[in-house]
């Protein structure tokens, strides 16, 4: 679903992304770890068109999309939930999830099943998204997303800042989406626990390079705890 070959990316004078390259498969989970300034955010904003690669490519469900405006890599299948979430605090839960639509022709229904997958937020449409708690807000982010249906979803560090009892209901719908086939998902995260309970391939990243990847069943004994840990 995801392809990503090689790619050089830049700020200034610095060499961000060194021939990066990775794939993530329809009904998969990619976690991608590393610590803190390796270049992940970096990568995701290069995978969302935010900032330009200077080298290599970027394909989409067998399109190259390394050329296009954000907006229309959304339109072909990305939910992207940034770090930070980034709801419209101003916004109802309602209206948050209307805005994952805004890209669709027409006037579509939000989907009943996100209030399925995560049912506190029908209880809550009418609140103003500033007032969720910073779980609650998460899971808003993240069906945002899901609410256009895209083909490839990613996560960028969903756990952080958030309470034990929410992240396992984020780990929850991260396992059923992928259960489904029908979605790649990439999930950039810190917490290794986390990532190893949902990992079907690793990568851990350092210095803007992929420097160990392999299966998540292995991540333990491949020891990639140790490179990600602080």
């Amino acid at each position: 679903m995801l392809s990503i070959q090689t790619i050089d990316q830049f700020y200034g004078g610095s060499h961000i992304l060194r021939g990066l390259s990775l794939q993530v498969g329809r009904g998969q989970v990619l976690a991608l770890l590393g610590r803190n300034g390796v270049g992940k955010t970096t990568l995701l904003k290069s995978l969302m068109g935010l900032v330009p690669i200077r080298a290599g490519s970027i394909e989409l469900d067998g399109r190259r999309i390394d050329q296009l405006a954000p907006d229309v890599r959304a339109r072909l299948g990305i939910g992207y939930v940034p770090q930070g979430r980034e709801i419209f605090a101003r916004l109802s839960v309602l209206d948050n999830l209307r805005m994952g639509l805004a890209g669709l022709p027409g006037r579509p229904e939000i989907p009943a099943e996100l209030f399925e997958l995560f049912p506190v937020l029908r209880q809550m449409l009418g609140r103003r998204g500033g007032d969720l708690s910073g779980g609650q807000q998460q899971q808003l982010a993240i069906a945002r997303a899901l609410a256009a249906r895209p083909k490839l979803l990613v996560l960028d560090e969903p756990t952080e800042g958030i309470q034990p009892s929410i992240i396992k209901d984020i780990e929850r719908v991260i396992r059923l989406l992928a259960a489904r086939g029908d979605m790649a998902i990439l999930l950039v995260e810190q917490y290794f626990d986390f990532a190893r309970a949902l990992a079907d391939h690793y990568c851990v990243m350092s210095r803007g390079e992929i420097v160990r990847a392999g299966r998540g069943e292995d991540m333990e004994a491949d020891g990639v705890r140790a490179l990600i840990s602080v």
